[in-house]
């Protein structure tokens, strides 16, 4: 197993074509093969499902989200989507600049009648899936595209492999995207999700195992995910969407698009994503989930940030990793408490990907 989990993150190993980052390209291969005996697979029941497909699909998500979406390329053949010609991190924002919703975005180009046709992909969380589909609908109107929520019928999975070029060997009818690799004490996770109609589920105790490592992984990315409890409570550059590559600020409008813009290039960003640990504490009298508030000791009366995500580390059973918004003088001095300011402290940790500042 892997002991050396309990270390900070030393750095993050970026898939996405970016001059924003410091690049280290991947060096698996994304082409399904049959040669995958070291991945490791789970479902991902937290994960949704959104299908947006028509003539008009491309134009109508450029209006809607806070990346480009024009010129994003489909995989080829039995590829996984990867790189950011073929992936993006996206906001969906509310007028008032408030992330509603993230999501994984990709490509999927069929052939009807002689005519391509354009199926975007969204991998968002579960339980803001259905309304995040039905608030897009609202805006259909004459455009020639459905929105579909299609969490009941396909289900999202979880693939990882530790340091190996070993290929992923996906199945035909799945639609799958690399995510950022994940480096830990030296060692590489490479992470994949997919998405296919529903299938028979693999071997619950192993699935188990590899769920716990799946979402503490993604915690530990710094890359943040918007669940149900949330929804509005974040602009943008306040969970460092910027600099994970999740906005274009000169792909033009979309809703909030003037308020996210105004926060980048009008005065500092006061709030920010941080990761943090808690440790040595009995996990089960804290309440540790996405939404739970955040103090700093000098200033008890008000809140100073909450959880965006949160996962247990699955190689130490007393400790939690976290990713917060905090305020950023509230990690100039004193400690921040967990849940309450009599509750547990927690330690601040890097992240794996500098900040941009304007």
């Amino acid at each position: 197993m892997l002991v050396a989990f309990l270390g900070l993150i030393n750095s993050f190993s970026e898939i996405f074509d970016s001059s924003r980052y410091d690049k280290s390209v991947n060096p698996i291969s994304t082409t399904k093969t049959d040669n995958s005996a070291l991945w490791e697979s789970t479902p991902l029941s937290d994960w949704g499902f959104i299908l947006v497909e028509g003539p008009d699909s491309e134009q109508f998500l450029q209006n809607q989200l806070t990346n480009s979406v024009i010129g994003l390329e489909s995989a080829k053949g039995s590829q996984v989507a990867h790189g950011s010609a073929q992936v993006r991190l996206v906001g969906y924002c509310s007028p008032k600049g408030r992330l509603l919703a993230s999501a994984w975005l990709l490509l999927q180009v069929n052939t009807a009648g002689g005519e391509e046709i354009k199926r975007y992909g969204l991998l968002i969380s579960r339980d803001i899936a259905a309304s995040t589909a039905k608030r897009l609908s609202m805006y259909v109107l004459r455009s020639k595209l459905t929105v579909k929520d299609v969490s009941d019928s396909w289900e999202v999975e979880g693939h990882l492999i530790r340091d190996a070029k070993t290929p992923y060997l996906g199945n035909p009818d799945e639609i799958s995207l690399q995510l950022p690799s994940v480096t830990v004490d030296e060692n590489i996770f490479e992470r994949i999700i997919s998405a296919r109609p529903k299938q028979p589920h693999l071997n619950t105790h192993k699935q188990s195992k590899n769920l716990e490592l799946w979402n503490d992984l993604e915690v530990l990315s710094g890359i943040p995910r918007i669940v149900m409890a949330t929804q509005e409570q974040f602009v943008p550059q306040m969970i460092n969407f910027e600099s994970v590559a999740g906005i274009d600020f000169k792909k033009g409008c979309y809703p909030g698009q003037e308020i996210v813009a105004r926060s980048q290039y009008r005065g500092a960003i006061k709030r920010r994503l941080h990761l943090a640990r808690l440790l040595d504490h009995d996990l089960d009298t804290v309440a540790y989930a996405p939404g739970t508030e955040v103090f700093q000791s000098q200033d008890p009366n008000q809140p100073a940030g909450m959880v965006v995500l949160s996962a247990k580390n699955p190689f130490a059973p007393s400790r939690i990793d976290l990713q917060i918004e905090i305020k950023l003088e509230a990690l100039e001095n004193g400690d921040i408490h967990l849940g309450s300011i009599d509750g547990p402290v927690l330690k601040i940790d890097s992240l794996p990907y500098p900040l941009i500042e304007i």
